[in-house]
C-alpha cells in the first residue's frame, strides 16, 4: 500500500469538498439572497404579504376564505374559488387537490342512523363525488348571487343526476331491457321522489342505504340545464394546489350586485374598482384573465367600508 498516494487522494478529495462547500454552501445561497433583493422581486421573496392598518392579513399569492365562523359567505366580500387544501381549505401545509376525476359521479352515502343521531355528514361516512360537489356548489352560488345555478348532469336539489340501470346487457355491456332503475345519489332517507319519474318505462327508485348498485350501468342524465351555465367553472371547482388566490372575471361579475348591496353603493362603483384588479393573460397569451380576490376586497374595505 502506497501511503503517499493515499494521502494525495485524500487531500484531493478534501480540496474538492472545501471548494464545493464554498460554492454550494455559501456562494449559491448568497447569490439567491442577493437576487431576492432586486426591486420587483423582493416583495415576492418576502411572501407578498398584504397589510391593513399596519397588520398583515394575507399573501396576494395564496387564497383565503371570506366567510363567517359558521362558514357562510360574508355578503360584503367577493368570494374565492373552492379549495381542497386542508379541512377548511387554503392550508399551505396541505396544498393539493381532491384527487377526484371526471369519472367520480357516484356518492358514498352516509349512515342514516348516525345522521339521525346528530352526526355530521362526513362523520356518518358520506363522501360526495366530484359531480355532486360541483352540483352542490353551483346551486349554492346561484342562490347566493341570484343567478341560475343549474348545470348539466345535476338535479334540482344540487346533487349528481346519476342512475344505476339494472338489467340484461348486450355484447357491449349496455343494458338493453332495464328491470330496475335507481337514482344512486338521492338516498331514500332524504329524498322520497327522485329527480326523474321514469327511465325507459321503468319507475326510478331512491337509493336505500346498504344496497349495492354497482352491478348496474351508471347513466348520468344531462337534464334541461343550459350548455353554458351562469355559474362559471372556477366557482365550483378547486385549483390543483388549492391555494389559487384568483378568480375569473366571469365569477367576479356575478358577485358585483351582492357586494354593492352589502356596501350600500351602486354596482357601477364596485365595477370601477373591479376593473382596476383585472389582470390579463401573462405576456398577452399565457393563461386566462384573472382577478386577485384579496387585493380587491382590501381596496373595497378602503373605499367603501362597512361598519356592521
Amino acid at each position: 500500500m502506497n501511503i503517499a498516494n493515499t494521502l494525495r487522494q485524500h487531500w484531493a478529495a478534501l480540496r474538492a469538498l472545501l471548494v464545493f462547500t464554498v460554492i454550494l454552501g455559501f456562494g449559491y445561497p448568497l447569490l439567491i439572497w442577493l437576487v431576492a433583493l432586486i426591486p420587483g422581486l423582493h416583495d415576492k421573496a418576502e411572501g407578498s404579504i398584504l397589510t391593513a392598518g399596519g397588520k398583515p392579513i394575507g399573501s396576494e399569492l395564496i387564497g383565503q376564505s371570506f366567510t363567517d365562523s359558521s362558514g357562510n359567505p360574508l355578503q360584503k366580500y367577493f368570494q374565492s374559488r373552492p379549495s381542497a387544501a386542508g379541512s377548511n381549505g387554503y392550508d399551505p401545509t396541505a396544498s393539493g387537490g381532491s384527487n377526484l376525476g371526471p369519472e367520480s359521479t357516484v356518492d358514498t352515502p352516509g349512515d342514516p342512523a348516525k345522521l339521525a343521531s346528530g352526526a355530521s355528514a362526513s362523520d356518518a361516512g358520506f363522501k360526495p363525488s366530484l359531480l355532486t360537489q360541483v352540483c352542490t356548489r353551483s346551486a349554492a352560488v346561484g342562490q347566493l348571487e341570484g343567478v341560475d345555478g343549474s348545470r348539466p348532469y345535476c338535479t334540482g336539489g344540487g346533487v349528481g343526476a346519476v342512475l344505476s340501470v339494472i338489467g340484461p346487457r348486450d355484447s357491449r355491456g349496455y343494458v338493453v331491457h332495464p328491470t330496475r332503475v335507481v337514482s344512486v345519489n338521492e338516498p331514500c332517507a332524504t329524498t322520497k321522489q327522485p329527480f326523474l319519474d321514469l327511465y325507459e318505462g321503468v319507475r326510478v327508485e331512491c337509493a336505500k342505504f346498504g344496497d349495492d348498485y354497482s352491478t348496474g350501468q351508471t347513466v348520468p342524465i344531462r337534464g334541461a340545464a343550459p350548455s353554458n351555465p351562469q355559474v362559471p367553472a372556477d366557482a365550483v371547482t378547486a385549483s390543483g394546489s388549492g391555494l389559487d388566490p384568483h378568480i375569473s372575471p366571469a365569477y367576479a361579475d356575478i358577485q358585483v350586485a351582492r357586494v354593492a348591496k352589502a356596501r350600500h353603493v351602486s354596482p357601477d362603483q364596485i365595477r370601477a374598482v373591479l376593473a382596476q384588479f383585472r389582470d390579463g393573460r401573462a405576456l398577452g397569451f399565457f393563461g386566462e384573465p384573472t382577478v386577485n380576490v384579496l387585493q380587491l376586497n382590501l381596496e373595497l374595505d378602503h373605499r367603501f367600508p362597512v361598519t356592521t
